[in-house]
């Protein structure tokens, strides 16, 4: 019995290693097959392709000469005898050159990538001229970031990446000096412009605008779509006289009118909590302590708004109307002329992140700032020139031919400044 039980031990021990040398076989003619035909692919297909770029994977670097594009670009706007003249460059740019000179400085100081360094192989990279430059003509005629590659020689995705560099280095360098509220000087002088203008204590105007957001995100669409179905978002500025922009506020849907913005807006919140600067003045025997904003009959009734009358009755009223529109018009004007520096604020904002699209709009602001204090102490200067040429004039004798010299030279000067 015992020896029975044996024997099939063993044979049940021999079938095991049977069947085990069967599976490694099995596994080694499918490993053969694998190999075989991994060899054949490879053949097939012959040696593996050269790569070519700056990183695997990329097409080869288009040899764009960034040397020569420095060069050509200093020599057309910077040099000591420019190609094109200081006027030509602010018609260009928008900006006279002593305000492209501090963003760049600027910029330059917030941010180490605009400045020149060299490559692996030694070879110096793009200039400061040439990035500010191309983000400047993004920025000035809203074109692609593409558009710039064959004048100023950036690729698109360098552009791309200066642009929004550039865009938090000038936030981040000016804003505190060119977004800040207005102070109780400031106030002074404005309501002071305003007095003689017919409107004792207002200090500016207040409106809201759309800046349409073609790649707004799906999800957001709703929000963002106002009953036209165009998706946009909301800007609201408070402007003076001069046109300086001393509030803005961006970000809310277009779903929403001007009065939901003014609810959320920091600036009037402010006010209307009683942190506003003080402001002393009198209308028909009534003393103030707060001045005002001139606004549409959309706003609400607050102490800090100033409406026009709808439906005039009587040629007092009319009149009133009539002025307070027409004064009005200084943030609309605002609009305008921040459109025309900047036409990237005029097209289809091409940005899908809401953050940077925010950021380019309070960029543009800082910007547009920053020309009209350079615009402002230019016209201080062409006034000192001007009573010290008819000064001049006036104390002795002159020909004709001298006064047609001066004459040519203010109108000369008069052109550069309104351009």
């Amino acid at each position: 019995m015992a020896e029975n039980t044996d024997w099939r031990a063993r044979l049940k021990r021999l079938r095991e290693a049977h069947a085990q040398r069967e599976d490694d076989d099995d596994a080694e003619m499918l490993l053969l097959t694998v190999v075989a035909s991994c060899t054949q692919l490879v053949s097939a297909e012959g040696p593996p392709k050269k790569r070519g770029g700056s990183r695997p994977g990329r097409s080869p670097n288009a040899k764009r000469d960034h040397a020569d594009g420095h060069r050509r670009l200093y020599l057309d706007y910077f040099g000591s005898d420019p190609v094109y003249n200081a006027r030509l460059f602010r018609r260009r740019f928008r900006m006279p050159t002593r305000v492209f000179d501090r963003l760049m400085n600027g910029v330059l100081e917030m941010d180490d990538y605009f400045r020149q360094k060299p490559d692996v192989t030694g070879k110096l990279g793009l200039s400061p001229l040439q990035k500010v430059t191309a983000v400047l003509r993004m920025y000035r005629y809203g074109v692609a970031a593409d558009a710039t590659d064959e004048y100023v020689r950036l690729g698109e995705t360098t552009a791309t990446e200066a642009f929004q560099r550039f865009t938090k280095a000038v936030l981040n360098k000016f804003g505190s000096e060119y977004l800040r509220e207005p102070t109780a000087a400031d106030i002074q002088h404005h309501t002071r412009i305003n007095e003689q203008r017919g409107f004792p204590g207002m200090f500016g105007s207040l409106d809201c605008t759309h800046w349409t957001w073609k790649d707004c995100p799906v999800a957001w669409q709703g929000m963002y779509q106002d009953k036209d179905g165009v998706r946009s978002v909301i800007m609201e500025a408070v402007a003076t006289q001069n046109l300086w922009i001393w509030h803005s506020y961006i970000g809310l849907p277009s779903s929403n009118n001007d009065i939901n913005v003014v609810d959320r807006s920091p600036f009037m919140v402010n006010w209307l909590k009683g942190n506003a600067p003080s402001h002393s003045y009198t209308v028909n025997d009534n003393a103030y302590s707060m001045c005002y904003l001139l606004c549409d009959g959309i706003y609400p009734e607050w102490s800090v708004f100033v409406k026009t009358i709808s439906n005039p009755s009587g040629e007092k009223e009319k009149l009133y109307a009539k002025t307070q529109e027409g004064m009005r018009k200084d943030v609309e004007r605002c609009f305008g002329v921040l459109q025309g520096r900047f036409a990237i604020l005029a097209r289809t904002a091409p940005f899908l992140d809401q953050g940077l699209l925010n950021d380019v709009w309070y960029a543009c602001v800082v910007m547009h700032n920053m020309i009209i204090e350079a615009e402002e102490e230019e016209d201080e200067q062409d006034d000192y020139i001007e009573r010290v040429t008819l000064s001049s004039v006036a104390s002795g004798d002159i020909t004709f031919d001298s006064l047609l010299i001066i004459f040519k030279m203010k109108a000369r000067t008069l052109r550069c400044v309104t351009i």
